[in-house]
């Protein structure tokens, strides 16, 4: 369809020129196509309203004068409904340049090369450490990972880095709260969960005593100056929280070129308040050190307070400074809440003003907030949904199904594993990433209807077939049935969805896609008959079925689901 397109956008390029004496680029018209919903309304469609400023004509009109004398290779009808010009593709162009196409390409199908030779790097996931990994984090982290993958299979280099939120005035809390509370025996027994308890507890016993938030404000302080038993615990606690990190990205199958956290730029940041200083940005408000933005519509970036501590602001800028100069960076992405938006904005500004040309280079990805019936997570109030036990439950239930269906499957677990996180990781990335999410444990674990084990079970159908027998000709029919040529037709845009995900930042559309191919694989398998069919008609069901298990394959491994072969 890529092939088919591109050409169609040149041949209405050079007509428009011809019949309106307007120069409108194929790579324009190529952004205005539309695939119709129904076979019978073409296989491509040409919305001409799209045009009708430009060439002050009416769509009906630009329309009817388009399609006169049209000719274009792969063709078999044009016709003009309602101001759309239908382009309908013949069955030989579909077998023999769609399908081949995707049969010679195999696994590479899909792929494109606009990120050759360029670098992305992408901030996500991201936790706080001493605290556990909890849905919150689902989002960021899943996002953050199909978006990287994304890339890759576009051409990019990609350096996925894990900002560790390891840093800050709430680790001064943590210190005191287990010099009052807690013990090595217990932390080294329960690791995070007894590092959450102590935290838990500071908040409520400082409701109670508030001088307690001045203690862990100086147990800070004297951590920023090299206080050397303070560090020494939390490189200890620093410890402990990575090693059950690992636990969820093994299980996940992340990985990451970099942890630096936010302890790693603060002996890069004096330099970088100097440089502020220096190009005349700073400014002193109440004590504190800002860089004015009121002439960019935005409140002023705060880069010291008045005790001269740094802020998020300080060492984001410091962290982008150094990717920049470590890896040299095309794009920089950071896949955080939508909460998060007005910081970015503002110290991507100050890049900016500070004469770097590398502003328009950082990303920011905003994502939906997740609450837990209804109400807003919060670690300190306990009301977090641990990950552990998300993805435990959904393993649970897969294993119980297989048990009860497949009894005598000889990897259960292993199957149960890779069917229960893929649910949970579908269910993440099934809808746009910008709406807000409220997680409930019966819809994020329910597995009928459009959800990942759906998806799964199609992947191992296809598997199945494929198994069980083999085409015993290479010849292709140039006649196909309604639900050969719609399979075959939605195969061939998986291309174009890969590019609309890469631009739009966007898993929900590799996710929706996936439904797309399901469907219409289940159609074509109830209707058409594979192993019994005839010499040329088995062969082309077969090519199908292989072009299924490799651009499905690659679908799910876009936004981290594993495959299986068996369920």
């Amino acid at each position: 369809m890529q092939n088919f397109k591109k050409t169609l956008s040149e041949i209405l390029s050079d007509k428009i020129k011809a019949d309106f004496s307007a120069d409108v680029p194929a790579l324009e018209i190529a952004e205005m196509f539309e695939f119709p919903p129904e076979s019978h309304m073409g296989d491509i469609a040409f919305p001409s309203f799209k045009l009708s400023r430009t060439l002050r004509r009416s769509p009906q009109q630009i329309a009817e004068t388009l399609s006169t004398s049209l000719e274009v290779p792969g063709a078999s009808k044009i016709e003009v409904i309602s101001g759309y010009l239908n382009v309908f593709i013949s069955h030989e162009y579909t077998v023999k340049s769609m399908l081949g196409n995707m049969l010679t390409l195999g696994d590479d199908f899909g792929k494109l090369e606009v990120g050759k030779g360029k670098t992305m790097c992408i901030d996500y996931s991201s936790p706080n450490m001493a605290k556990p990994f909890h849905i919150g984090h689902l989002g960021t982290t899943a996002i953050g990972n199909s978006i990287k993958r994304i890339h890759e299979f576009s051409g990019y280099d990609c350096i996925g880095i894990n900002h560790l939120g390891d840093w800050g005035t709430q680790y001064g809390r943590l210190a005191v709260a287990y010099e009052k509370w807690g013990s090595r025996e217990e932390v080294e027994r329960l690791g995070v969960k007894e590092l959450v308890r102590i935290y838990q507890k500071f908040y409520i016993e400082a409701e109670k005593d508030p001088t307690l938030n001045d203690e862990a404000r100086a147990a800070f302080t004297k951590m920023e100056n090299g206080d050397e038993k303070l560090l020494e615990i939390w490189r200890w606690f620093k410890e402990i929280s990575l090693k059950e990190f690992m636990k969820t990205y093994d299980l996940l199958g992340i990985s990451f070129e970099s942890y630096s956290g936010e302890s790693f730029y603060n002996d890069k940041m004096d330099a970088v308040v100097k440089e502020l200083d220096e190009k005349g940005l700073l400014k002193e408000s109440d004590g504190a050190k800002i860089v004015p933005l009121e002439d960019y519509k935005m409140p002023p970036c705060l880069i010291l307070k008045s005790d001269g501590s740094t802020l998020y602001a300080t060492r984001d800028i410091t962290a982008a400074l150094y990717r920049k100069n470590t890896y040299n960076f095309d794009k920089c992405i950071y896949v955080t809440d939508a909460g998060q938006s007005l910081h970015f904005a503002q110290f991507f500004k100050v890049i900016g003003l500070m004469g770097y040309d590398f502003e328009d280079k950082l990303v920011h990805v905003p994502y939906g907030k997740i609450s837990v019936d209804g109400q807003k997570l919060a670690t300190r109030a306990g009301n977090a949904v641990l990950l552990e036990d998300l993805f435990d439950e959904a393993i649970k239930r897969v294993r119980a199904v297989i048990e009860e269906k497949n009894p005598d499957c000889d990897c259960k677990d292993e199957i149960a594993r890779k069917v229960g996180v893929g649910a949970v990781i579908f269910n993440q990335l099934s809808t746009s990433r910008i709406k807000d999410i409220n997680f409930v444990w019966d819809e994020a674990l329910n597995f009928d209807g459009n959800t990942g084990p759906y998806v799964q079970y199609t992947y191992v159908r296809a598997c199945s077939v494929l198994e069980k027998t083999e085409a015993n000709t290479f010849e292709l029919p140039t006649e196909l049935c309604e639900e050969e040529k719609e399979m075959i037709k939605v195969l061939s845009l998986f291309p174009i969805r890969v590019r609309q995900a890469l631009d739009d930042y966007e898993p929900s559309v590799i996710s929706r896609y996936m439904l797309d191919v399901c469907h219409a694989f289940n159609r074509f398998y109830h209707n058409c008959p594979i192993i019994k069919a005839g010499d040329t008609t088995k062969a082309l069901r077969l090519s199908i079925c292989k072009t299924v298990k490799s651009v499905l394959g690659n679908a799910m491994w876009l936004i981290g689901m594993e495959k299986t072969e068996k369920i």
